[in-house]
């Protein structure tokens, strides 16, 4: 852990729990094209890809995707903003790593991402927000997080990424990263987590 130089975390499921609010703003889409509600397996695919994916996921008819497509393009997000239940020990953590260690975002997210960190005052505590139309491939790929290595200039050994899916699991083992699985003891990484309380005891803060 000496080596460690930057700590990036996925944002859905680590940073908030947002099955609630994922839940409500895909089953809007569905509703307005008058399609049944998220099915558990539907849900567990919504709640790591990105919005296109997703939409491509549950509209496999392209005229019902194109719908789907426009219509959440032009429905606003903050309604959904007070669904979102951010993780307790995040922002003590945040101040707790900063400065000695830079923090990041690699998250599947898109154009949400800035008004989430805006409306729950994150924007100043993380050094790099990269989300999925910040790179050509998103997770499962490892661009998100090699971005992150290029931007701070580190080896990929000296990143601590902390995650809670598959998608996870495989970006930070192709990028080299040193993955902390939150909440999900079935993925392969050198650090399993309950609370983001325990990332101090793993850094020796």
């Amino acid at each position: 852990m000496k080596r460690i130089r930057v700590v990036a975390f996925d944002c859905d499921g680590v940073m908030f729990d947002t099955e609630t609010v994922n839940k409500a703003y895909y089953n809007q889409i569905l509703q307005h094209v008058n399609k049944p509600a998220l099915t558990p397996d539907q849900f567990s695919f919504v709640h790591m890809h990105t919005a296109d994916e997703a939409i491509s996921h549950l509209f496999p008819d392209k005229a019902e995707a194109a719908e789907a497509n426009a219509y959440r393009k032009q429905m606003p997000y903050l309604p959904f903003l007070e669904k979102m239940e951010i993780e307790p020990y995040l922002k003590p953590l945040l101040h707790r790593l900063r400065p000695a260690y830079p923090t990041a975002i690699a998250t599947n997210r898109t154009n949400t991402i800035q008004t989430v960190l805006e409306a729950h005052g994150l924007v100043d505590l993380f050094d790099l927000v990269v989300s999925a139309w910040d790179v050509d491939h998103p997770k499962p790929h490892p661009d998100s997080l090699n971005k992150i290595l290029r931007h701070f200039d580190i080896e990929p050994d000296q990143l601590l990424y902390v995650g809670d899916s598959e998608l996870d699991q495989i970006a930070a083992e192709a990028a080299g990263a040193i993955l902390v699985a939150y909440k999900n003891p079935s993925l392969r990484s050198d650090f399993h987590i309950t609370s983001l309380k325990e990332m101090e005891q793993i850094l020796n803060l």
